[in-house]
């Protein structure tokens, strides 16, 4: 098993810097693969990546929500959304993404196509040459 960024993801890289197996990378290109993706054979499930991200973005993978509950203000990012998010990441770079909607409080959304997006990502996307 291993853990999934969803699309709460707004690419912060504090994960990177902290999984002890160089298992999470940033997707690329950026406009198809907008989240920072770990690589399911390479996580040893540790788990030290979830507390490090400041979107609680990151979950077991049996534990991905199809049913997650907005607070308000939180962003999602995904292909196929047109909004804007402008912001900064864990060192204070900036952070645009074309591919975002503002959530509302009380919105639900699914993130658990996220779990197949992350395993695309190493089968068929860029990540897939990046072993």
């Amino acid at each position: 098993m291993t853990h999934i960024i969803t699309s709460l993801c707004l690419r912060d890289s504090g994960c990177v810097e902290v999984c002890p197996v160089e298992c999470i990378t940033p997707g690329k290109p950026q406009e198809q693969w907008p989240l920072f993706y770990i690589d399911p054979d390479t996580c040893i499930d540790c788990g030290a990546c979830v507390p490090e991200c400041p979107y609680a973005a990151i979950f077991p993978e049996d534990e991905v929500p199809s049913a997650y509950t907005a607070k308000g203000g939180e962003f999602i990012s995904s292909v196929g959304l047109s909004g804007h998010y402008e912001g900064t990441n864990h060192h204070g770079d900036a952070v645009v993404l074309e591919t975002a909607k503002k959530l509302t409080k009380g919105e639900t959304v699914d993130l658990s196509a996220d779990v197949q997006a992350n395993y695309d990502y190493y089968k068929k996307g860029p990540g897939y040459n990046a072993k």
